[in-house]
């Protein structure tokens, strides 16, 4: 697969758009929970206050906090807080401002508030320890429900009484971990909370101002999401579009450059199948590709890290998970892929079958085979039918035990957590966060998981895709083509031509020599499979020769670019075939340049012309796919008005009046002679009256030229000849 990643090279700044916008993405559904976790942590259970250290408090409260609190911790509070009056004293109440001294925070960087809101945690826990181990009556506890009671005043009246009493009793010097650290500076966000309702500020207005800002927060990360994941999900398509179009196209040129032996290699239905259903499944993997492997890994490695920063007493909840979703992937990996394996060839042969039945449709109900491929069609569908059954059976199991895994970790998340919390050592908020997160690692592993569940299909796709477009053509242009030469116009000559099928171990053709000039008509004859059609078929190099040379207009066909060589020859097929458009569109496939009165020309001279002015709509009638909506004859004869339309110097019929009447025969020929008296025409034919004008044939047996000669001649000297004249034509013809 990765052959085909040339085909996103001009895509590279759309690629890279897209992972930086994936990489936003990440980062906004990673933030959402933290942003959750603080509503429910500060935003409800600490009334909105986000800070353990108070924008403003007394000075009584200052001293308090100050008794708690080690050298370091008092030399950053001194440096960080002020006397002096600010617009926050203004907010109070004109009783508090009377009454009550404070102390207001100056403006700190991160760092510095981070500090502070650390010494304040410290202090206050070592406040309510001391308190609670002196016995004070002053309901002092760690129990934040409990520390909305307590009296302020009672604790301020103890103030002369603890600065009595040594520090290092008031301040042991002991290490608290980081889940103590953070447990401390919510208990002080609570103190915190109870010095502003001492000075009398509104702590409904707090706590109502923090929900609005951090919820206008998240809808705002989350509007950035969206907007990320939709131009996301615009630039894979983009991409997964241009990369189809380009390799399809790529495709289509390559199978348009394969001669006949490359056809013999690939049939026309796993071709289709290639252009269309291959390509499309590569691109739905290059559009997902896009949109979740760049994404999955951000939002697993980031989920991680979230969840290593929130709580590590609880990530092995999380590795069970894990463990079970690996598991439950390698068992549907290892039972699923050799069915996607056959996939792409099961939906080659369902499309052979049909392609067969609908081109030789009228075949089949001639020998009322209806039955016997209305079968071998259902068992193609059943063998497709039933692989694809068991893959998505497989497949469809994954989202159940998904799911089932998902809930139970959020059951043992919920089961561990709440315990925890029971303990005091976790934090609501912090529950939720880590659901969620461990949730989105989940889902970012399923992610990871169905794409690498895609691949392999994808790969054997890429891999059918990439055989067709490594396949070099056997037939191809000299690096220094030839010119033709123009005194040699419309001359055609066989020296000593040999032609074997690869692998073949007998000569199709041996040995043929003749050469067609301008004005001349050559005839092919011979029984069926003596090789007619395969020695005019060399001419254009739909095959090449095994030995020998064939020269056009001086040159060999082989020293010459197949275009330029195409220009030289109107060629009319042995099966005439149509395309879908109008008749004078088909006419004019052969010189897409011809006016309407040149397209009538040709077209009376192939004697299309009465037919054609029959139809309703005349030269503007269409024809259908396949040309299925006119006779064997009429298409015989608008495959002759398109070669004639080519106006070449040289006109290959293969068997093409086989479907005409004499009648019809009789006057084409005439009008072909009146009009192309001057080109090289060469005739295959199985009717001696089509070519005994000729003026020469060649008669083939078993790819050997046994006779060659005129009409007359070869009446005489060649017996198979004599054989094929006398089994049509009566003594008087003959």
């Amino acid at each position: 697969m990765s052959k085909l990643f040339r085909y996103l090279k001009p895509f590279t700044v759309m690629i890279v758009a897209a992972v930086a916008l994936l990489f936003v993405q990440a980062m906004c559904d990673l933030g959402l929970p933290n942003y959750m976790s603080d509503i429910v942590n500060v935003g409800i259970q600490n009334s909105g206050i986000d800070h353990a250290s108070p924008d403003i408090l007394s000075k009584n409260g200052m001293q308090l906090m100050q008794l708690f609190m080690n050298e370091k911790e008092i030399a950053l509070v001194e440096d960080a807080y002020t006397s002096e009056i600010s617009e926050r004293r203004d907010s109070l109440s004109d009783e508090v401002q009377n009454t009550t001294q404070t102390v207001e925070l100056r403006d700190v960087s991160n760092e510095q508030r981070e500090d502070l809101d650390s010494a304040f945690g410290s202090a206050t826990t070592r406040m309510l320890t001391f308190l609670n181990s002196m016995g004070t009556e002053a309901n002092t506890t760690q129990s934040e429900a409990n520390m909305e009671n307590i009296d302020m005043e009672e604790i301020y009246k103890m103030l002369p009484m603890l600065a009595a009493i040594p520090q290092e009793q008031r301040v042991p010097q002991t290490q608290s971990s980081d889940l103590e650290a953070s447990l401390s500076t919510q208990t002080a966000s609570v103190m915190t909370s109870l010095f502003y309702q001492e000075l009398g500020m509104d702590l409904d207005e707090i706590q109502m101002q923090y929900i609005l800002s951090t919820g206008l927060k998240m809808l705002g990360i989350s509007l950035l999401g969206v907007i990320a994941a939709v131009s996301v999900g615009f630039l894979a398509s983009r991409i997964g579009a241009g990369f189809a179009r380009g390799l399809r196209k790529d495709l289509f040129e390559k199978v348009e450059s394969f001669s006949a032996k490359e056809f013999d290699r690939f049939s026309s239905s796993s071709l289709i199948t290639r252009t269309t259903n291959d390509i499309t499944q590569v691109q739905m993997v290059i559009i997902l590709g896009i949109r979740m492997l760049a994404y999955a890994p951000i939002m697993g490695i980031g989920g991680l890290i979230m969840i290593m920063g929130k709580n590590t007493s609880m990530t092995w909840t999380l590795a069970v998970a894990l463990v079970l979703l690996f598991a439950l992937i390698g068992v549907i990996m290892k039972v699923a892929m050799p069915r996607f394996r056959i996939m792409q060839k099961l939906i080659d042969r369902i499309n052979l079958v049909a392609r067969e039945n609908l081109s030789g449709l009228l075949v089949v109900r001639a020998f009322g085979s209806q039955e016997f491929e209305k079968n071998r069609f259902d068992q193609a569908n059943r063998d497709l039918t039933a692989n694809s059954l068991f893959v998505n059976r497989v497949i469809t199991v994954m989202m159940p035990a998904m799911m089932l895994i998902m809930n139970t970790l959020t059951l043992l998340i919920v089961w561990v957590g709440g315990h925890q919390i029971a303990d005091a050592n976790m934090m609501v908020g912090d529950l939720m966060a880590f659901i969620q997160y461990a949730m989105q690692i989940i889902m970012a592993f399923l992610m990871i998981s169905m794409i690498f569940i895609m691949v392999p299909r994808a790969s054997a796709c890429a891999q059918r895709i990439n055989e067709v477009l490594q396949t070099k053509p056997s037939i191809e242009d000299p690096l220094e083509p030839k010119p033709f030469q123009e005194n040699m116009r419309g001359v055609v000559e066989f020296k000593d031509v040999s032609f074997r099928y690869d692998n073949a171990d007998e000569y199709v053709i041996s040995h043929v020599s003749f050469t067609a000039k301008p004005g001349e008509t050559v005839a092919f004859i011979g029984s069926t499979g003596s090789g007619k059609s395969t020695l005019i078929n060399l001419i254009p190099r739909f095959y090449d020769v095994s030995e020998g040379a064939i020269l056009v207009n001086g040159v060999d066909v082989r020293e010459v670019k197949q275009h330029d060589l195409h220009e030289q020859i109107g060629y009319v097929a042995q099966k005439g075939i149509l395309m879908s458009g109008t008749i004078a569109e088909n006419i004019a496939y052969g010189n897409p340049n011809a006016d309407l009165s040149e397209i009538k020309q040709f077209a009376q001279i192939a004697q299309a012309e009465e037919f054609i002015e029959s139809k309703e709509n005349g030269y503007q009638d269409l024809i259908a796919q396949g040309g299925a909506n006119v006779s064997g004859g009429q298409k015989q004869r608008l495959s002759i008005a398109r070669a004639l339309a080519t106006k070449a110097p040289i006109y290959i019929f293969d068997d093409s009046f086989s479907a005409l009447d004499f009648k019809t025969d009789a006057k084409l020929r005439n009008a072909l002679h009146e009009n192309l008296s001057d080109a090289t025409l060469l005739i295959v034919a199985q009717r001696v009256s089509t070519i005994m004008h000729a003026d020469q044939i060649l008669v083939l047996d078993e790819g050997k030229v046994v006779g060659k000669g005129t009409h007359e001649e070869l009446l005489k000297t060649c017996p198979t000849y004599y054989e094929i004249a006398s089994s049509q034509l009566s003594k008087e013809e003959l």
